[in-house]
């Protein structure tokens, strides 16, 4: 079953602005799979990973499409 979420979208120029109630907070990270294990486990990871100071400085995410 899909989940609604009352939003309101706000375009400025090359800014978008998305709102919605706190009450609907949850049901938005939930649809973006912010829950999920498989998440939570790769963010325990990538924190280790930069602990441990295997990361790579970017200055636009460009860098890693191939060209």
């Amino acid at each position: 079953m899909a989940t609604v979420l009352n939003s309101k979208i706000i375009k400025k120029s090359n800014v978008i602005n998305v709102q919605f109630k706190r009450e609907d907070f949850e049901k938005f990270c939930n649809a973006l799979g912010l829950y999920k294990k498989e998440f939570i486990n790769s963010l325990k990871k990538s924190e280790n990973d930069y602990k441990e100071g295997r990361i790579k400085g970017r200055k636009s995410l460009y860098e890693l499409v191939k060209r």
